[in-house]
């Protein structure tokens, strides 16, 4: 990544260039999905006023496994676009034209669905749910040259892959980092990492290793087939442990069965939990054993604080009937990204845009956010949380906010 060691903010001005500070507000939009094959983004006359459209890419899950977090990005995409272009759908003067695709929640979709769209000559790519996708379209950005926005996928090596690649959420060791601060002192504690075999659940035992490992902890894993539906082997394989700590990565529909088999092998009260709180639909899947839970979290509605940007966020996915999710600023920020490319960098000239998010900082809908000039990385803050309630009363208490200097990964090393 090049080095950056100023940036204007959105306000005027010039910001100092360290890790994790920031300023800048965005403006607001309207998403124009649109299915356009032909042209050279920058090349359509879309109004015959001489301002060329800005295609974009979308490529999301909206069938497969992860098809509910595709539709929490798209909703806070849609919702971003509209907050950052003022309800307009257009970046001085040149139309925001979205290419929407289904990848199906499979990696080879992905890339294909990217290629695809590279090939209609889409300069900005934006989405992918899985990390196992994000890691084989960030190689395909930086052949092409195209700007990419990675959406929730979260693992670590996305960070600092390549010079045209960034990211719209958080990362693992973002997580593994607020984790720390529910566990306390990590020095002489054995911890496990229940997770899937997965690109996903792979990365949290490394951040989990990289982070409390230093810190002093005996870092283990079970991991389970994705595929797998009876979990009770793997919960018995951690309550053989005896643990001092679990922490718990999962993600898609088996999440329920997991639960409901780590409560019935007793693990919940032999060993201290802690997970990720997911989307609103799986507050009630914990039932009683919520309350015994730890819980670190990305976002949940009302997190924020009620700022502007989360404001518009919760305003807009509500109007256009959907419900804000865990996901939902992920493709809310994208948008925010996109916008500022566009505005601050070029509507065709990748390099431009690379160079305008490089160090840019914003309010966002988690709170002042920054893009780290030298790997990328999205600095944000995190929350720790617990559940109130059971069933269909369970809600989120918000216990803490951790801002972004305190959950600050170290930065990525380029790669060889």
């Amino acid at each position: 990544m090049r080095s950056n060691p100023s940036k204007r903010s959105a306000t005027g001005g010039s910001l100092s260039r360290r890790s994790a500070t920031a300023a800048s507000v965005v403006a607001a939009t309207a998403l124009l999905a649109a299915c356009s094959a032909a042209g050279t983004a920058g090349s359509d006359d879309a109004e015959g006023d001489g301002s060329a459209a800005v295609k974009v890419g979308l490529v999301h899950s909206t069938s497969g496994p992860l098809a509910d977090y595709g539709k929490q990005y798209k909703a806070g995409f849609e919702a971003g676009l509209d907050y950052a272009t003022g309800g307009t759908g257009k970046v001085d003067g040149h139309p925001i034209e979205v290419i929407q695709r289904d990848d199906a929640s499979d990696a080879a979709k992905s890339v294909s669905e990217a290629k695809d769209l590279i090939g209609q000559g889409v300069r900005i790519i934006a989405g992918t749910t899985d990390s196992g996708a994000a890691l084989q379209v960030a190689p395909l950005a930086a052949q092409n040259k195209v700007l990419y926005i990675n959406g929730p996928a979260a693992t670590d090596t996305v960070t600092g892959v390549n010079e045209y690649t960034f990211r719209s959420g958080r990362q693992s060791y973002q997580d593994i980092l607020t984790a720390g601060s529910l566990l306390g002192g990590a020095k002489g504690k054995k911890v496990t990492v229940l997770a899937q075999d997965s690109t996903f659940g792979k990365a949290n035992v490394a951040a989990v290793k990289a982070v409390l490992g230093e810190q002093g902890a005996k870092v283990g894993s079970v991991l389970a087939p994705p595929s797998a539906n009876d979990l009770t082997p793997f919960a018995r394989q951690v309550r053989s442990g005896a643990p001092d700590l679990v922490f718990v990565a999962w993600a898609g529909a088996s999440a329920p069965a997991l639960w409901t088999a780590l409560n019935q092998q007793d693990v919940l009260n032999s060993s201290k939990v802690v997970t990720g709180l997911a989307g609103t639909a799986s507050y009630p899947i914990f039932g009683k054993a919520g309350s015994k839970i730890s819980f670190l979290a990305h976002y949940f509605p009302g997190a924020g604080g009620g700022n502007e940007a989360e404001t518009a966020m919760l305003k807009g996915i509500s109007k256009a009937g959907g419900r804000p999710d865990l996901f939902s600023p992920d493709g809310f920020t994208a948008a925010q990204m996109i916008v500022e490319a566009v505005r601050s960098g070029s509507a065709t000239d990748t390099s431009a845009m690379v160079k305008a998010l490089e160090g840019w900082s914003f309010d966002g809908v988690k709170g002042r956010t920054q893009v780290r000039a030298e790997d990328h990385a999205l600095l944000q803050p995190m929350f720790t949380a617990k559940l109130a309630g059971t069933g269909k009363q369970a809600e989120p208490e918000l216990l803490d906010t951790l801002p972004m200097d305190a959950v600050t990964p170290p930065v990525a090393k380029p790669a060889g």
